[in-house]
């Protein structure tokens, strides 16, 4: 009887040992996951740029041209630090010959509609010129090598004389500060139709 407890404890303690396998195989198990989304695969095409955490969860770094991608990424990031700050100054200062509105929201339609143009033809313009007219996502970067959001334009010399480490430094900064500014300026005029009022 004990012999044959001991025998059913064996075989049941077994069936828990790990299964000696000599075939070993690869897997996408063993590839390196995402920082920021853990349980995805890292992207490949965004490693060795600056603010990398490893966030590209529809894979757009593997469709479309990643200088393009991070050109797009600054310049929205760039629009959007100046479209909060401006909807914030909107509330308070009030340009010469402007109508003052509460809501941030209708700034753009008391302007006028040929303000509205103007501004949209300057930065067309702006971006053909700075460009050399290759302003297409296959042609923007043939041909150069320019660094993708780098124009050369830095009129308080905040880039001059700088180590690589202290450049890229500054490159983070303007990232995460561009990612967040992305975000608050959606979230401020959600805010504004929501409530139909000023921000503040």
């Amino acid at each position: 009887m004990k012999f044959e407890i001991l025998a059913s404890l064996i075989a049941s303690a077994a069936a828990f040992a790990p299964a000696q396998n000599a075939v070993s195989s690869t897997t996408a198990l063993n590839a390196e996951m995402s920082k920021s989304l853990p349980f995805m695969l890292n992207p490949k095409n965004t490693a060795g740029y600056v603010g990398d955490t490893g966030f590209d969860p529809l894979g757009f770094s593997d469709n479309f041209d990643m200088k393009w991608l991070r050109e797009a990424e600054i310049k929205h990031g760039r629009v959007s630090m100046l479209a909060a700050l401006g909807f914030v100054a909107q509330e308070y200062v009030t340009l010469p010959g402007m109508i003052n509105v509460d809501d941030s929201n209708m700034a753009p339609a008391a302007a006028g509609t040929s303000a509205m143009l103007q501004i949209v033809l300057y930065v067309g313009v702006l971006e053909f010129w700075m460009n050399k007219g290759q302003v297409t996502m296959e042609t923007m970067f043939e041909g150069t090598d320019r660094e993708p959001g780098s124009y050369g334009f830095d009129p308080l010399g905040l880039g001059s004389g700088k180590s690589a480490e202290a450049m890229e430094k500054l490159q983070l900064q303007e990232i995460k500060n561009g990612r967040l500014a992305m975000l608050a300026i959606g979230g401020m005029i959600q805010h504004n139709w929501v409530t139909g009022g000023a921000l503040f």
